[in-house]
């Protein structure tokens, strides 16, 4: 039986031509980038976009300066370089990142993964899942997984459940993660179904990747809503998009819609040096002039963190605005969001232990 994601599915945006069943542009010069990244865009995804240009339409739509792009890398964050395996990245030391899926709902245009998501040239065979899973089951420090892809949600039910349970009957895992951009791009894939046999193998998180306000809808809402239901956890990843989402009042805006509908707002990306993605790029005071924007505005839930995935496999190094002017001997400078300047007395370094009770004995 066809399920009603399948049907939207097929009915997914894959040539330039497709396009002008709803804009007048000129597709012609989109066709070489096409052969260089592939497109695919999500029937429900595209209904979103509302003129040419706009937030959604960047997102999903291809661009010749993706061929412009001469200070980009094919694989920036040397994901290659860190996997002892095929399609499995272990970069930090409890933790690693699974590749299980080459498939996405919809190809982000600014995607870190372009030279691998949607080429026929990648094979994410059940042997290598077998040999990623092995490589966990001998690495006792490995306490996380991360499942990612492409999008691991585009599998089948059945194989989202065999990878599931063979993490499951590794000691040592505690947790799994899920990194998913379908229940915004295509919402209809997230069903009771999913969900139920998701929660068989808890504790397991989601990540979900909404961008911009208007991808909030009542289909993405109802996906979301089924995920917490379930018990399970979700967060959000946006990626800082130059005319996407680089102003404050558009993030604030996501933010609170995403506390909304149970998401928590987890990181906001800067940019990583991508080859093909030079034109979405922004300056990294455009990041820390949002983060400002919302903290003491709007709720901490709603503050997520600005982290930069340094190149070359540097892995996420957080960056703030700078609220702390001094720390001396006595005390520590503060500036609040309001910038007003106080004062925190600090102890003296040598009260820095606690100080011992003395209990005195009791006497029957």
């Amino acid at each position: 039986m066809v399920e009603e994601w399948e049907t939207v599915l097929a009915n997914s945006i894959t040539k330039p031509e497709q396009i002008l069943s709803r804009f007048d542009v000129d597709v012609g010069i989109l066709k070489d980038v096409v052969a260089r990244y592939p497109m695919a865009v999500s029937k429900y995804y595209f209904d979103l976009i509302e003129e040419v240009g706009d937030p959604i339409w960047k997102q999903c739509i291809p661009n010749p300066l993706e061929l412009q792009d001469h200070f980009g890398s094919e694989d920036p964050l040397n994901e290659e370089g860190d996997s002892p395996v095929a399609s499995l990245v272990h970069r930090y030391p409890d933790r690693v990142l699974m590749c299980i899926s080459n498939r996405c709902a919809t190809y982000c245009r600014f995607c870190t993964r372009k030279r691998k998501v949607g080429s026929p040239t990648v094979n994410l065979s059940n042997c290598i899942l077998l040999e990623q899973m092995q490589y966990i089951e001998k690495t006792p420090t490995i306490r996380d997984v991360l499942l990612s892809g492409g999008d691991p949600l585009m599998l089948p039910d059945e194989k989202i459940e065999f990878v599931l349970e063979k993490l499951r009957a590794i000691p040592h895992v505690e947790i799994v993660r899920i990194g998913s951009r379908v229940p915004c791009t295509l919402p209809q894939r997230i069903t009771p179904k999913l969900c139920n046999m998701i929660k068989k193998y808890h504790p397991v998180y989601v990540n979900v990747h909404f961008n911009h306000p208007r991808e909030i809808t009542e289909e993405s809402e109802r996906a979301c809503g089924l995920l917490a239901d379930a018990g399970i956890p979700l967060g959000n990843q946006s990626v800082l998009l130059r005319g996407v989402n680089d102003n404050p009042e558009v993030m604030r805006n996501l933010v609170q819609k995403l506390l909304k509908i149970r998401v928590r707002p987890y990181y906001i990306f800067q940019m990583d040096l991508v080859k093909g993605t030079y034109h979405f790029r922004t300056r990294v005071e455009t990041g820390i002039k949002i983060i400002e924007s919302l903290i003491g505005h709007t709720s901490g839930l709603a503050v997520p963190r600005y982290v930069i995935d340094a190149p070359n496999g540097g892995g996420k190094i957080p960056i703030q605005p700078d609220y702390l002017i001094s720390v001396g001997g006595d005390r520590v400078v503060l500036r609040n969001y309001k910038g007003k300047v106080y004062v925190y007395p600090q102890i003296p370094p040598e009260e820095q232990q606690l100080p011992q009770l003395k209990v005195r004995a009791q006497i029957a």
